[in-house]
């Protein structure tokens, strides 16, 4: 996985992630996790990021100043994904993305099968109509989806 696949969306600056990140700390806190500098750092890292990361993104990141290892970072992003405070993406653990899960913000992604590489899906995400469609009919509350397409990018189509 070459770094050049990331898109960085020039400028994206989430509002207040100091607040984001408190409230990230308080949500994981009050599932049980541990207050640790390491939890605070991985979150931290993952609300400043505009696009989903890797686990070697975020093991290697300069703003891990815990100096927390790889394996202790992988064990945080599971607990953090079983809490449902991040979301994993990808095919298998071993190419596998990170993404905050934030309120009122949503993205569906397209992932390529060859490289592995991750973008944001750009259109207007088609499956809100659908949703509050099911909500009305099912009676479901607080309905949420996550979308993933695989397929093959435009590069490597063209190999």
């Amino acid at each position: 996985m070459s770094k050049h696949h990331h898109h960085h969306h020039e400028g994206c600056v989430r509002p207040e992630p100091e607040k984001l990140l408190k409230e990230a700390v308080e949500r994981a806190r009050a599932s049980g996790l541990r207050r640790t500098k390491a939890l605070e750092d991985v979150l931290s890292i993952l609300i400043a990021a505009c696009q989903p990361l890797t686990l070697a993104d975020i093991a290697e990141s300069k703003d891990l100043d815990s100096g927390a290892d790889k394996a202790t970072v992988y064990r945080l992003l599971m607990k953090l994904e079983e809490r449902a405070l991040i979301r994993r993406l990808g095919l298998h653990d071993r190419s596998a993305y990170y993404t905050m899960i934030l309120p009122d913000e949503h993205s569906d992604y397209l992932i390529c099968n060859d490289c592995g590489r991750i973008e944001k899906l750009d259109i207007a995400c088609p499956v809100e109509a659908l949703e509050k469609q099911i909500a009305k009919k099912s009676g479901f509350k607080k309905l949420y989806h996550e979308l993933e397409f695989f397929g093959q990018c435009p590069d490597c189509a063209a190999k």
